[in-house]
């Protein structure tokens, strides 16, 4: 008797030659999801007609513990950080906490403009915005002066949702003397409704007045919480009525002295021969070949003691 031929069912086959063939590899850090180049591509490429000017941007990243500002442009040899502001930078000016919040956003914007516009001796020429209410500002050129700084906002993967903390920086970049394309749809206190900004509301965020309302309200309420949640106030001795005076002192001190300074590392004999102690010493091809010919040898001598 022959046996009954079971037809197999038609599978199609989807990653053939062919698709291994054309495939080809994204770049590494899209690989990593680090980048977004559809929107690098659009930050990075600059018009023909200008030649070889650079095309500035306002490079916001933040972390669970700082937040990074960076004045970047790019080269064929990679992106050039033309000067830097860090959120840790702030207890230096009078924030010894809260340093990741909307209005410590704000101070770090308000930093890394002063400091670039200072850099590049345009400080005296482009103040800012000197009356800090929250209304919508922009800077404007100044007859006989250079043309006012101008970059554009990098959020990277961070979702641009209204009143995000990348548009702290942002405004305080702006107040602070820069000029970068926005709008104030994002900023906290817009009405979607009415189609307009709440200034007070933009005001009280600039001024540390929602954490200050909050703390306030914790207190009342829930005295676990607060001490919980603002132990590290509670220590510096900041209570919900001193937001406003420290975050305008701050402001103050940013624009009376943005420069960075380096610390010195003055180290004595002892530490350096210490640090030296953990670096690894680059080996010759002699030291090399010989720590090979050991490992072979402990090798085969363990093996033999095995047996």
């Amino acid at each position: 008797m022959g046996t009954d031929h079971v037809p197999s069912p038609f599978v199609k086959l989807v990653k053939n030659k062919a698709f291994f063939k054309r495939y080809q590899t994204k770049y590494r850090r899209r690989r990593e999801g680090k980048t977004d180049y559809y929107a690098r591509k659009r930050l990075v490429t600059q018009a023909k007609n200008k030649y070889n000017s650079p095309k500035y941007r306002l490079v916001v990243r933040i972390t669970n513990t700082d937040i990074v500002a960076q004045i970047v442009y790019s080269k064929i040899t990679g992106d050039v950080v033309m000067s830097a502001a860090y959120a840790h930078e702030l207890p230096k000016f009078g924030i010894p906490v809260g340093l990741t919040n909307w209005s410590a956003a704000y101070c770090t914007g308000l930093l890394i403009a002063r400091r670039l516009l200072t850099q590049l001796n345009l400080a005296d020429k482009y103040e800012g915005n000197q009356e800090i209410d929250g209304t919508y500002y922009e800077v404007e050129e100044v007859d006989d002066a250079p043309r006012p700084f101008q970059c554009f906002l990098d959020v990277g993967l961070r979702r641009t949702t209204t009143g995000s903390r990348v548009f702290g920086v942002l405004k305080g970049a702006v107040d602070g003397g820069l000029k970068i394309p926005h709008g104030e749809n994002r900023f906290p206190g817009w009405d979607t409704t009415k189609k307009e900004l709440d200034a007070e509301t933009l005001r009280n965020y600039i001024f540390g007045q929602h954490v200050s309302e909050y703390m306030a309200e914790l207190e009342e309420d829930d005295e676990d919480s607060y001490k919980r949640q603002f132990s590290r106030y509670i220590e510096k001795e900041i209570g919900p009525d001193d937001f406003e005076e420290m975050y305008e002192k701050a402001h103050e001190q940013i624009r009376a002295d943005p420069v960075y300074v380096a610390k010195e590392h003055n180290y004595d004999d002892a530490t350096m021969t210490k640090m030296k102690k953990y670096k690894m010493q680059a080996r010759n091809l002699k030291q090399r070949v010989d720590r090979v010919k050991q490992k072979k040898a402990a090798w085969l001598a363990k093996r033999a003691a095995d047996e």
